[in-house]
């Protein structure tokens, strides 16, 4: 560890990290996300369009502020984590209970097909997030 007692680096993407502030309050601004995971609010800006884009999020305007949904159902885009969703990895990572119970909104969306192929077109590339830029 350095002499800091900081480390340089994260287990968790900068994406992964956008989500959790997002499923922690889904009404948040990209300025509170953005400094929550410390980065800059373009940045987080970007990754929530990455993942709206994607199919992890939607946003619905609530008057001058977006409220956003994750769709909990589909895989994690890791090739050694595909079998798992991301509701799995939220609820794992959600030190307040079961998702949901702070304020998330969490929907679980159809269930899985099953087939592989079909789950990775509705997702893009496997890892397609899972490398998100380190600050």
């Amino acid at each position: 560890m350095p002499q800091s007692g900081r480390l340089n680096w994260s287990f968790l993407t900068n994406h992964a990290q956008v989500l959790l502030c997002i499923a922690n309050d889904p009404g948040a601004r990209l300025r509170e996300i953005g400094a929550a995971v410390g980065i800059t609010e373009r940045a987080a800006h970007r990754i929530v369009t990455e993942l709206a884009d994607a199919g992890y999020l939607s946003r619905t305007r609530v008057g001058r502020r977006n409220r956003y949904t994750i769709q909990s159902d589909l895989p994690i885009p890791d090739p050694l984590a595909r079998q798992q969703r991301i509701g799995d990895l939220l609820a794992l990572l959600d030190r307040g209970g079961a998702p949901g119970e702070r304020g998330a909104v969490i929907d679980s969306g159809p269930v899985a097909t099953g087939d592989p192929a079909r789950e990775r077109d509705a997702v893009g590339e496997p890892g397609s997030f899972a490398r998100g830029v380190h600050q």
